[in-house]
């Protein structure tokens, strides 16, 4: 007899370096469908894990930005910076396993090498080493994505030895999201595409930890005029507050949905139930090498308006 499945359990995890952006909007209205559709559990997690990139306030506005969505958490919102001795334990452990270690090596010293490491080749011994997990050769990972299908890295040669902890006392996000998510019980990642490179990483760290792999889903990505992921780094438009309907409706199209099912929805909560009701999570195009098809610009036309697109 083949065990039960967990129940489904799926977040959103923004980093406060902005006020949310359309991409953003996308990846949260992506993933609280697949969870409201498989009946299961929406959270979501903050990440702020790197101070010198965040922008005071942002995490508040993007809360407030979710909700007036109508996008609200199953559970209490978690923060990143508030979870250090969770974090702090799992190195410990991969230390004393010997599949972690100190590196004293430089972006310069790595910069022959393209920045992979699998040696250490610094010269002088740092005050502040970076933590990576040591990546044997040949770690080849492969798994199958909801969205973009069979995918297949060989982590040695395409990353290295990643870090876990950076120079500056900082925790990665390789590590953070890893232990955040088996600490939470995700089941599911529904993310944007960009992530999808990372996810063979965080696949060798949870086998590493003793943790289990979750399913994965990467949403195609809205690229600005350039060709370029909309970023809040890159000051991208904020999404208004003030007309949920016309983003969720831009995101709903982004998603491959039929606009025609909610094109007379009136009310946000009619709107929201309607397209649990109606999604087709096989209808999500997976992101290709020319995403243009459908750029911000083209998704500010199709309704969200140019003065506040996300």
């Amino acid at each position: 007899m083949s065990p039960t499945p967990a129940p489904y359990r799926g977040r959103f995890a923004p980093s406060p370096t902005g006020d949310l952006h359309f991409g953003s909007l996308l990846a949260a209205f992506g993933s609280w469908l697949l969870a409201r559709q498989a009946g299961g559990r929406w959270l979501v997690r903050v990440e702020d894990l790197d101070p010198p990139r965040e922008v005071a306030g942002a995490a508040r506005r993007q809360l407030e930005t979710l909700s007036a969505f109508g996008l609200h958490a199953d559970e209490e919102v978690v923060w990143q910076s508030r979870r250090g001795a969770l974090y702090q334990t799992a190195l410990s452990r991969l230390l004393e396993l010997d599949r972690a270690f100190h590196c004293h090596c430089s972006r310069t010293d790595l910069a022959v090498a393209a920045g992979v490491h699998r040696a250490c080749v610094a010269r002088p011994p740092r005050p502040d080493p970076a933590v990576r997990l040591r990546v044997p050769d040949s770690s080849i990972v492969a798994f199958d994505d909801l969205i973009v299908g069979h995918y297949r890295q060989d982590v040695a040669r395409s990353v290295g030895d990643f870090v876990l902890r950076r120079a500056d006392g900082y925790w990665a996000y390789q590590l953070a999201v890893v232990v955040d998510d088996a600490d939470q019980g995700i089941t599911d990642v529904v993310r944007g595409a960009d992530l999808l490179d990372s996810t063979p990483r965080q696949i060798l760290l949870q086998k590493a930890l003793g943790l289990p792999v979750p399913r994965y889903a990467h949403l195609p990505l809205v690229l600005g005029p350039d060709g370029r992921k909309l970023s809040k780094s890159d000051a991208s438009q904020p999404v208004d507050g003030d007309r949920p309907l016309a983003g969720l409706r831009a995101a709903w199209l982004r998603l491959g949905q039929d606009p025609a099912v909610l094109a007379d929805c009136e009310h946000l909560p009619d709107l929201l139930a309607r397209s649990v009701a109606a999604f087709v999570p096989t209808a999500i195009p997976a992101q290709t090498a020319d995403a243009r098809e459908l750029s911000f610009a083209s998704v500010t036309m199709a309704g969200l308006g140019a003065g506040n697109g996300d």
